[in-house]
C-alpha cells in the first residue's frame, strides 16, 4: 500500500515489492545474480541486465534475462529474510493461479538462493500517466481478480485488521501522525472516535482473492490486457478493499476523486486512512528510505475522504 507518486516515466518498468518494516542491513546487501538460476530454469542466461524497480523496496534484486532459447524472463531475487518471506508468499499465487491478469509463471526456487522467475513485462506500458480508459480497465481487471478462486491456505484479510488499523497506534501516540501537519490536535481529538470505530467495524470478511497492494507500479498494459504483479500481500476477504486502497494513489496520478471511484466504502476509507496515518510521520525503514513522503501524500487524500464519508468536518491543517 505504499508506492511512488512522483514517477512520470511510462517506459519499461518492473514492479517490485515494497515494505514498511525496518531491516537494518537490506540497503547494504550486494545485489548479485543468483548462482542457481540456470539450473532452476533449465536454460542458460545469454544476456541479463539489472532492473531498477519503480517501488520503494531495496532488499530484492531484479533482473531482465534473455535465455539462450530466446525467451526473456524477469527474475526477483531475495536479499534478506524479509524479502525471502515476501517471495514465498508471492509464489503461492503464481504456483496455484492461472489467469489473464498474471504474467506467465516460470519457476520459484527456494534453496541457497530464493528467487521468483516470471514472464518479462519490461516492454509493457506502465502508468502513470493513465491513458484513455485504463483506470476503467484496471477496475474491471480487479473484478476478474476477485472472481478468481484463491489458493488454499491464503491468509484471511480479517486477520490483518490490527496491522491495517493504524488508528490504534495514533491513539496511543498521536505525535508522529500530527507531525505530518495534516490536522490539528483538536480536530484529531474530535474525529478519532469515529475513525477508530469505522475501522474496527468495517467489513473485511469475504471469500474473494484480493491483491491488497494494487497501484500503478504493480500494474502494466500490453496487448489490450492489464497484468498485475507483486502478490506478496494477497489475501482472502472483502473485494472492495482493493479499489479503496488504491484510490488515493490514483487521485495523485490525476485519477478521479476517491468518492467518485468508490461512493460508499462501508468504513474502509477510514481503515486505509489509518494505515497511512500510523506510518507517514515515522522515520523511514531501511528497506524503503523514501516511502514516508508518499504515505503522507496518500494520507492527504485518504484523510479528507474518510472524514467526508463519516460526516465529519474536513481536517484542519496546522497553520505555519
Amino acid at each position: 500500500m505504499s508506492r511512488s507518486a512522483s514517477s512520470s516515466s511510462s517506459t519499461a518498468r518492473c514492479g517490485c515489492s515494497t515494505s514498511t518494516t525496518r531491516t537494518a542491513t537490506a540497503c547494504n546487501l550486494q545485489k548479485t545474480f543468483p548462482a542457481e538460476f540456470e539450473s532452476a530454469v533449465g536454460a542458460r542466461a545469454a544476456t541479463r541486465r539489472s532492473v531498477r524497480g519503480s517501488g520503494y523496496g531495496t532488499n530484492t534484486a531484479k533482473w531482465s534475462v534473455e535465455l539462450d532459447n530466446g525467451r526473456r524472463v524477469f527474475v526477483k531475487h531475495a536479499l534478506d529474510e524479509l524479502a525471502t518471506k515476501w517471495l514465498r508468499d508471492e509464489a503461492k499465487i503464481y504456483e496455484a493461479v492461472r489467469a489473464p491478469f498474471l504474467p506467465a509463471f516460470v519457476v520459484f526456487h527456494d534453496a541457497d538462493d530464493t528467487f521468483l522467475v516470471i514472464e518479462d513485462l519490461s516492454d509493457a506500458y506502465w502508468p502513470p500517466p493513465w491513458l484513455d480508459d485504463q483506470i476503467t480497465v484496471a477496475m474491471a481487471t480487479l473484478d476478474e481478480v476477485h472472481a478468481t478462486g484463491p489458493p488454499a491456505g491464503l491468509r484471511e484479510l480479517e486477520d490483518l485488521r490490527f496491522w491495517l488499523n493504524g488508528w490504534i497506534a495514533v491513539a496511543e501516540d498521536p505525535a508522529p501522525f500530527l507531525s505530518a501537519g495534516l490536522c490539528t490536535p483538536e480536530w484529531l481529538r474530535e474525529a478519532l472516535p469515529s475513525l477508530s470505530r469505522a475501522s474496527q467495524e468495517c467489513e473485511l470478511g469475504g471469500d474473494a482473492l484480493v491483491h491488497l497492494d494494487f497501484r500503478s507500479d504493480n500494474a502494466c498494459f500490453r496487448g489490450g490486457r492489464m497484468f498485475i504483479v507483486d502478490w506478496n500481500l494477497a489475501a482472502v476477504g472483502n473485494p472492495l478493499i482493493d479499489a479503496v486502497a488504491c484510490a488515493p494513489s490514483l487521485r495523485l496520478e490525476d485519477g478521479p476523486e476517491p468518492w467518485e471511484l468508490v461512493p460508499d466504502t462501508g468504513g474502509l476509507s477510514s481503515l486505509v486512512a489509518g494505515f497511512f496515518a500510523a506510518r507517514a510521520g515515522l522515520p523511514p525503514p531501511a528497506t524503503a528510505p523514501t516511502v514516508r513522503e508518499f504515505q503522507r501524500a496518500q494520507l492527504e487524500v485518504a484523510l479528507p475522504w474518510a472524514a467526508r464519508e463519516l460526516g465529519l468536518d474536513p481536517p484542519k491543517r496546522l497553520s505555519g
